[in-house]
């Protein structure tokens, strides 16, 4: 990958930092429309629940069980079996409703973003190898886009992350919805029906639905 690209992403670390949550902990419905994420949620939330398991089992069998009924094999393998399902639904039904959905929305953006910079990565690659043609004011362009989109995405991740805590309006951090779409708005792509001119408008596209989500937050 390009430098100019690496620079342009947002890690799992940052992102973190921005909202104060592991963001693969939330509840996505963008993740459960998809097959294949949703089939490796499910996967890692039962080997949690099956982790898990021993330990309540345990617990449940040797401070309330042995205390109130006496050893029983019986309730030992009726927990076994009850415990790992109790424990999948319970963390599913937990982020649901616990995980906001402003920032699921946000987060779903910056996976469109970072979409847009995977797809520059393989026509980059492409390129090197001779197999496309491209033009280079085109990705400048384009690479600009994105900068101003990433300065958005943060902004916006702040800003809920704001209102979330405070339980406030943004009445004394209106800088915060300030966004670059203006700018964005400035910028032409030389061939709009090019490669490159696609994955403008898709960025210009991202930015809108990010401006359209500060909106809501400032309404809150």
């Amino acid at each position: 990958m390009q430098p100019d690209l690496v620079g342009l992403e947002i890690s799992k670390g940052e992102l973190k930092r921005l909202t104060g949550f592991d963001t693969e902990d939330l509840y996505r419905p963008s993740i459960m429309a998809d097959k294949e994420k949703r089939i490796g949620f499910f996967i890692n939330e039962a080997l949690v629940a099956l982790a898990l398991t021993p330990v309540i089992v345990g617990f449940i069998y040797a401070f309330i069980i042995l205390p109130t009924l006496g050893s029983s094999n019986k309730l030992g393998v009726i927990l076994v079996l009850i415990v790992p399902i109790a424990v999948f639904l319970g963390r599913s039904l937990w982020r649901k409703f616990t995980s906001p959905q402003a920032l699921t929305t946000l987060l779903d953006e910056v996976d469109k973003y970072h979409t847009i910079i995977q797809a520059i990565d393989i026509n980059d690659q492409l390129a090197s190898s001779g197999n496309t043609q491209s033009s280079i004011d085109d990705r400048e362009q384009v690479i600009s886009a994105l900068q101003l989109i990433r300065e958005d995405l943060v902004r916006a991740l702040k800003s809920e992350r704001i209102l979330r805590d405070n339980k406030k309006l943004l009445a004394n951090n209106q800088e915060l919805l300030v966004n670059n779409l203006a700018n964005l708005q400035t910028l032409e792509v030389s061939s709009q029906a090019g490669e490159y001119g696609q994955l403008l408008n898709q960025s210009l596209q991202i930015a809108l639905d990010v401006q359209a989500e500060l909106r809501k937050l400032q309404k809150v």
